[in-house]
């Protein structure tokens, strides 16, 4: 298999300094290059990309998964449980109000993991979660 490399995403956001403070400053996201139109941040690794978009409206679809409904689209990063755990107790400091707050999903199953849905001020949703075994990512 080839070498794991980082990923690219764009996403609409209707106040880039709200975005920038929320994923520079809450989530601590290092922030790359940016203008008066997109900022470029590193979430582990990875290259996300936020561009304006003054009438970006988040989507309100979610599907059922393990009880609660999960919001579709949404991206995070798949951390280590310590990270996770990091990750979560920073947001809750910061106030930020989660969809669905931090559990443990498919407890006791094939792909048991740790997992918090939250949006951004823009209403992206995003997932962070955590495996005890990182092996059981693709678990059926």
């Amino acid at each position: 298999m080839a070498e794991l490399r980082p990923f690219h995403l764009a996403f609409p956001v209707h106040d880039l300094e709200a975005a920038r403070t929320f994923y520079r400053d809450v989530l601590g996201c290092g922030e790359g290059r940016s203008s008066d139109h997109w900022i470029d941040f590193d979430l582990g690794g990875h290259q996300i990309v936020a561009h304006l978009d003054p009438d970006a409206r988040p989507q309100a679809t979610s599907n059922a998964v393990d009880g609660h409904q999960v919001p579709v689209p949404h991206f995070g990063v798949v951390l280590c449980i310590s990270d996770w755990e990091a990750l979560a107790a920073r947001l809750e400091a910061a106030g930020v109000e989660f969809g669905i707050a931090p559990h443990i999903r498919f407890k006791g199953q094939p792909g048991e993991q740790a997992t918090m849905f939250f949006r951004d001020p823009s209403g992206n949703a995003l997932e962070f979660k955590a495996f005890a075994d990182d092996s059981m990512l693709f678990a059926s």
